[in-house]
């Protein structure tokens, strides 16, 4: 076995089709659609490259690529975190240790060559696609949520790479006669109207507008979160830009003053895996039209991101802004997962829990200093 550089197109294609060939027999793997995989690498579709130095690796044996790994830099994250570290993510690797730390040593590697001071991971280009699942591998992954089978932990752990942070998820599920608490519901009335709070659902004749306000108010209520680095304009409006075609309207929530200024957010995305698993990462020539005919019947979300500004801090606004989007989204076969929440978040994970909400799954994401 030995380390390949990804250096032409043909390589970066080995690297993108590498899960296809690993995950085929595995019934919880839900397969990507290739041209997104592709344009995260394309600098041109995804300004998050603007701001990060990458270099990829493939595992050769025998001629045939096994294993995979990214090395980057987010430099932009770095200069906000103020700290010299070092990312890895898109790792597979076959179950055996030496191919492991082939992988590993060639991320870490690169990572000190640049300078770097600690390697974490698993990291993705995608916003809020971290983390390896060390706890509740299955139902499926949602949509863009991590997966991994259970033997990568065992090489994260025999490598040297300890916890730096857990994120945690939650799942509510109105087949199961999930209902929100009467005391939610009593306090959320009271919060309204003691902060004469307004609540309301994503206008789409106005998308770019409510995405300023969106990228604004994420900016400024999650300024603190550990893992946080801000969103760029551009990177902001390109994801909004892919996002249009799948959001639900009614999945995108807004919390404002008496004065209609926005104070809240909180978004919830369908779960198109429930689409992409049958259509093989490919769109053509019949994806689309199960996308475009599905997208609509899809009852099962993800909970993306809920932020409140700092003023109203523990005032209660979140779980505001849970019952709105789960009355919003309601349907008697619904479900969600609140994907995902720190773990060192007390009030969020305490909010969430007497929402009564049941944990689902546990990612972890890993630390190694670069010596």
């Amino acid at each position: 076995m030995h380390i390949h550089n990804v250096a032409t197109k043909k390589d970066l294609r080995e690297f993108i089709n590498l899960p296809f060939k690993i995950y085929k027999n595995d019934p919880i793997w839900v397969p990507p659609l290739k041209r997104e995989v592709y344009n995260q690498f394309d600098p041109i579709k995804n300004p998050f490259l603007d701001h990060c130095q990458y270099k990829l690796f493939l595992l050769k044996e025998n001629g045939k690529t096994v294993g995979r790994i990214a090395a980057f830099i987010d430099t932009l994250a770095n200069q906000y975190w103020n700290e010299p570290i070092g990312l890895f993510g898109y790792y597979e690797c076959p179950p055996d240790a030496i191919a492991s730390k082939l992988l590993l040593d060639a991320a870490r590697i690169w990572l000190r060559e640049q300078k770097m001071a600690v390697m974490r991971g698993p990291w993705s280009f995608v916003s809020q696609e971290w983390g390896a699942v060390v706890e509740g591998f299955t139902p499926q992954p949602i949509i863009m949520a991590p997966y991994n089978p259970p033997h990568y932990i065992e090489h994260y752990d025999a490598y040297g790479l300890k916890k730096t942070k857990d994120l945690l998820v939650y799942v509510i599920d109105a087949r199961d006669g999930y209902q929100i608490p009467e005391r939610i519901l009593k306090l959320t009335d009271r919060i309204a109207e003691k902060y004469d709070i307004r609540v309301r659902p994503l206008n789409m004749k106005e998308y770019d507008s409510d995405v300023a306000k969106f990228i604004s108010l994420s900016n400024e209520s999650l300024a603190n979160n550990w893992g946080y680095a801000p969103v760029t304009k551009a990177e902001a409006v390109t994801m909004a830009h892919d996002l249009k075609s799948i959001l639900h309207e009614k999945a995108v929530i807004f919390a404002e003053d008496s004065d209609g200024k926005p104070i809240g957010f909180a978004v919830a995305l369908p779960d198109i895996n429930q689409i992409l698993k049958g259509i093989r990462g490919r769109l053509l020539p019949f994806g689309w039209i199960k996308l475009l005919i599905g997208l609509p019947k899809i009852t099962t979300y993800r909970m993306f991101a809920l932020g409140v500004i700092p003023e109203y801090h523990g005032k209660a606004i979140d779980s505001l802004l849970y019952r709105a989007l789960y009355e919003s989204c309601f349907s008697p076969d619904m479900r969600m997962e609140i994907n995902y929440v720190l773990e060192n978040n007390a009030p969020m994970n305490n909010a969430i829990l007497k929402l009564g909400a049941k944990p689902l799954r546990r990612y972890r994401i890993f630390d190694i200093p670069i010596d």
